[in-house]
């Protein structure tokens, strides 16, 4: 059993890789062979920056959620963070945010630059103004205590654009040891789940025979 199980285990893995090469093949979107520039410039962020507005990523985008006297160029922002933060798995991928040669750090960068920007926007929104204002000096501080300032990676100086959505390099997960664990690992919990629940239904079918 244990050796059909590391067979399957082995399976799952290159199925994972062959999947993200086709995937990366398919979807890729190459920023530097020019994608579309109509939409909102978005300011890079730095490497040290990323990771505390990563942890205030949520109290951010619920404050610029609920705001009502916003306009156009900041709910097109906002939407773009969301719509960058799912490409981007949620921020859930292993060293995403810290790590320069993950995969996901270019997208991680594109969604926490935005959520930057959103933020600072709220100093202009009246009733947000306060609670904005908070935030930006809890993130000052901590920059200052965790001397994050001067942290920068090969994707810092990168500005974005609400036009140009950034996709993880999916071809290079094979090669980033904690991104491929973590996907096979979901590969294979979902094929488990699908094994218990083609043996729990079994008996009913044929208890109803």
């Amino acid at each position: 059993m244990a050796r059909y199980l590391y067979r399957w285990l082995a399976f799952l893995g290159l199925s994972a890789c062959l999947l993200l090469v086709i995937a990366e093949n398919a979807l890729a979107h190459s920023r530097s062979a020019g994608g579309s520039h109509a939409g909102l410039d978005i300011p890079a962020i730095s490497h040290g920056e990323m990771a505390v507005i990563s942890d205030y990523r949520d109290r951010i985008i619920g404050l610029a959620s609920q705001a009502v006297d916003t306009n156009e160029p900041f709910r097109r922002v906002l939407n773009y963070a969301q719509i960058q933060y799912s490409y981007c798995l949620w921020g859930r991928m292993p060293g995403s945010v810290g790590d320069e040669g993950s995969p996901f750090n270019e997208c991680a960068h594109a969604y926490l630059a935005a959520t930057k920007a959103v933020l600072l926007s709220m100093r202009e929104i009246p009733r947000e103004a306060v609670a904005a204002g908070d935030i930006i000096s809890a993130v000052d501080a901590d920059m200052v205590r965790r001397s994050l300032a001067l942290i920068t990676c090969r994707f810092s100086g990168e500005a974005f654009n609400t036009a140009d959505v950034v996709k993880p390099s999916w071809s290079k997960v094979p090669f980033h040891l904690a991104s491929m664990a973590s996907l096979t690992g979901l590969a294979a919990l979902f094929a488990l789940a699908v094994f218990a629940l083609g043996r729990f239904l079994r008996p009913k079918a044929q208890s109803s025979e």
